[in-house]
């Protein structure tokens, strides 16, 4: 008799479960996700800078987080090739409450070859204005970045070979009212505190007897020449490849969390409407 009296009743439970799991259901607020793009080069890119850190910690599950970030990229050579137009395309994405762009460029416009360089006081911020003015047409919001500072020391002190270029992205940021994230004056402000030895752990690989010693006594030796790219693999195989080295520009895995740890707290401060999808 007993197994009679609960049967009926453990349906009966089971079934205003399902019934207020279905009210639930429709009485749910639709998704309204959050979208940010980085747009950049090596110091951002995946594998080589901040941005994949950035992108797996430090915003939470309601952000798309696209890292467009190419290395060997100047604000020239990223539209040139197309990227450019790949990024905006991401920027016009509908569905999103709000996206953000954030841009940081200068490494390779320094660079000495004709399909990067690009002139530091007309045509680097000319391409910014453009960007700018390009995601703002696309109902996104632009956020510039200064560029990550090379971790090269003389004396102890830190050389700061990218200040002039990050003048360039401030000015543009104040001219067009745009948020600024100072990745610059930051990276250079930490760098400097670490001292030219401990600031070597922020690169992929561990440096050289040679180039650990210079480094703790204050001045650091000049870059290595990059190593050649490996042979392409012939038919359907596999074919990334990700070839790590020590230099004083790009990120390991410390560095790039620590790099996107500085780039999260500044962007909370630049972008109010962003506090609350940042994990800082």
């Amino acid at each position: 008799m007993m197994r009679w009296l609960i049967a009926p009743a453990l349906a009966a439970a089971l079934a205003g479960g399902a019934q207020a799991q279905a009210r639930e259901r429709t009485d749910a607020e639709p998704l309204a996700p959050y979208k940010i793009i980085l747009v950049g080069d090596s110091t951002m890119a995946p594998h080589s800078g901040w941005g994949g850190a950035f992108c797996a910690k430090h915003v939470k599950s309601s952000v798309a987080c696209v890292n467009a970030g190419r290395g060997g990229r100047s604000t020239r050579s990223y539209r040139q090739e197309g990227s450019w137009d790949i990024a905006l395309a991401e920027a016009k994405v509908p569905g999103y409450r709000a996206t953000w762009v954030l841009i940081q460029f200068a490494h390779n416009d320094q660079s000495s070859r004709p399909e990067r360089w690009t002139d530091e006081t007309t045509e680097f911020p000319a391409n910014l204005r453009r960007f700018v003015d390009e995601v703002k047409a696309a109902g996104a919001t632009p956020v510039l970045v200064t560029p990550l500072t090379r971790r090269e020391f003389r004396d102890g002190k830190l050389r700061n070979t990218l200040a002039s270029w990050s003048d360039q992205v401030r000015g543009v940021a104040k001219a067009m009212d745009v948020p600024l994230v100072d990745l610059n004056a930051l990276s250079a402000r930490q760098a400097q505190e670490m001292g030219a030895e401990t600031a070597t752990k922020l690169a992929q690989e561990a440096p050289t007897p040679e180039e650990l010693a210079a480094a703790k006594a204050g001045t650091t030796l000049p870059a290595r020449p990059a190593p050649p790219a490996p042979p392409p693999i012939e038919g359907n195989g596999a074919r990334g490849q990700v070839t790590r080295k020590f230099d004083y520009t790009h990120l390991g895995d410390i560095g790039a969390e620590v790099t996107a740890r500085l780039v999260t707290q500044a962007l909370a401060q630049a972008v109010p409407g962003l506090r609350s999808q940042l994990v800082r």
